[in-house]
């Protein structure tokens, strides 16, 4: 599986030759990402059989180009109006929203469009060069190693919390509760269904989402003119595109913060199953810990919307490595590719990367061109966009609610979901009014279920050890590093006091 660069040159050249696909579907990538409820894998099922008709390698690249763009898309709406379109954008409005209040979304989305393009161009490129180590990092993270990286974006909590400890757990253990909702995974006995079979499957994702986030957000709003501050709508009206680029060069000073977050997105995208939301929420974590500014977090600060922007699409190249390589799909658009790749008789495994490189280097070469033509398309609209904001909550609660609504019955199909969201809209406005921050309890419920499995399957592969939590070198070296990146910032706090007190 040796990387000829004049191959990539020759892929490179080829895919930028299919422009007409890839611009389309950014487009459509980007609405798809905005509406909540919505995602690139039910988008490509939809139009599944006109992928299935296209040429598999024109296929693929309409998927690729729909999956990044959507990735990039799902962070707009977070930033703007504080609802993440998908789980992977659900840490973005910690940073993003608060920038908007104060009159910078324009600024706030410059930011997004350049740390999501560069930690995706990025990304791709380290995929193609490292393919053959990275497709090793799947066999070596199982489910203790799994373990510990779920428990380093819930101890995200713990820095959610940092302002009033008590209600941050609070909201955090609420959210864990919420995700044991449905079937043991055992012995497939319901747990606070209460009656309802809708529930058996689990309290499903988007509902939680748009409610905790969206609606509640919606009732908050209603109670004044504007989602901006009196000072934030001053700033609107006077921001042009200086202060657009501004955003820019802000982002591109961001550079090594870029880097190293993406390239968390990278190494969690390759295990299967383990998705956006983990990366977006375990690099936010990992930005807050190694911070000199620590106290900035949540209330507009850069490095915490570039951080999840940057994993989350530090993921889409790594979910497609897995998939080309051995054959199992890291997520479920690239589940749905694997079927179009199937359908046209095409043998996924490393055969493939000798028998036709097109193919198998191809979905890299197309995400890396998509990403390049993202960034001249999509960053001058910022600006145009981020004017949604000035619009009276009048008219925007009610589109807002509609939009919600329809997202969180797309998912299921189920009328329930609308309820539900309510009901959780409902529950994320007595927290936000009462102090408890919803981003606690999402955590929570994304996060909980997913640690839940892993830590069954590490007890029934051991027989009931509990020392099987510590039976791995890798996973040790994780504890560690755990522990690590929890204590660190009460010794910085601690080191800060003694200072202060020193020169006092």
């Amino acid at each position: 599986m040796e990387f000829d660069p004049g191959l990539f040159v020759e892929l490179f050249a080829r895919t930028l030759s299919f422009w007409w696909v890839i611009i389309p579907a950014i487009f459509l990538g980007l609405v798809v990402g905005a509406i909540p409820g919505f995602s690139a894998a039910n988008t490509i099922i939809i139009l599944l059989p006109l992928t299935l008709a296209m040429d598999p390698e024109i296929g693929l690249i309409f998927m690729v180009a729909l999956y990044a763009s959507s990735r990039m898309g799902a962070g707009i709406p977070a930033i703007l109006v504080n609802i993440p379109g998908t789980a992977g954008a659900a840490a973005t409005p910690l940073d993003g929203y608060p920038m908007t209040k104060a009159g910078r979304g324009h600024q706030a989305l410059a930011i997004s469009f350049v740390s999501s393009t560069a930690g995706g161009l990025l990304t791709t490129i380290l995929a193609l060069l490292a393919m053959p180590w990275l497709s090793q990092v799947a066999y070596y993270l199982h489910s203790v190693e799994m373990i510990v990286v779920m428990l380093f974006g819930i101890s995200l909590i713990a820095s959610v919390a940092a302002r009033d400890t008590l209600k941050g757990l609070i909201a955090g253990f609420f959210g864990l509760m919420i995700g044991a909702i449905g079937a043991d995974v055992v012995y497939a006995t319901p747990r606070g269904t209460f009656g309802f079979l809708e529930l058996y499957d689990k309290v499903p994702l988007i509902p939680a989402l748009v409610g905790l986030f969206a609606i509640s957000e919606a009732f908050l709003v209603i109670e004044q003119r504007s989602i901006i501050t009196k000072e934030g709508q001053a700033l609107m009206a006077k921001a042009g595109w200086a202060e657009t680029w501004e955003g820019v060069r802000i982002a591109c000073s961001k550079w090594w913060h870029i880097t190293w977050t993406s390239i968390i997105g990278l190494v969690i995208g390759v295990v299967p199953g383990a998705g956006a939301s983990i990366a977006s929420f375990v690099a936010y974590q990992q930005s807050r810990t190694y911070s000199k500014t620590p106290e900035l977090y949540g209330t507009g600060h850069v490095e915490g919307l570039v951080a999840p922007e940057s994993a989350n699409n530090g993921v889409t190249s790594g979910t497609l490595i897995p998939l080309l390589v051995i054959g199992i799909p890291g997520g479920a658009t690239a589940a749905i590719m694997l079927v179009v790749l199937q359908y046209h008789g095409v043998a996924i495994g490393p055969d493939l990367f000798l028998s036709n490189p097109n193919l198998a280097y191809g979905p890299f070469t197309a995400m890396a061109v998509t990403y390049a033509l993202m960034i001249l398309t999509i960053m001058p609209l910022a600006r145009y966009m981020s004017k949604v904001t000035v619009v009276s909550t009048v008219y925007m609660t009610p589109v807002i609610i509609s939009f919600t609504l329809v997202g969180a019955f797309v998912s299921r199909e189920y009328v329930f979901d609308m309820y539900l969201a309510l009901v959780f809209g409902v529950i994320g406005y007595i927290a936000r009014k009462t102090g408890y921050h919803v981003a606690a309890i999402l955590i929570g419920v994304i996060l909980g279920p997913m640690l839940e499995n892993y830590f069954l399957r590490a007890l029934r592969m051991s027989q009931g050890d509990i020392m099987v939590l510590f039976s791995s070198t890798l996973g040790n070296i994780l504890w560690v590093l755990l522990a690590f990146s929890i204590g660190l910032p009460y010794y910085l706090q601690y080191r800060r006091k003694r200072r202060r007190q020193a020169t006092a």
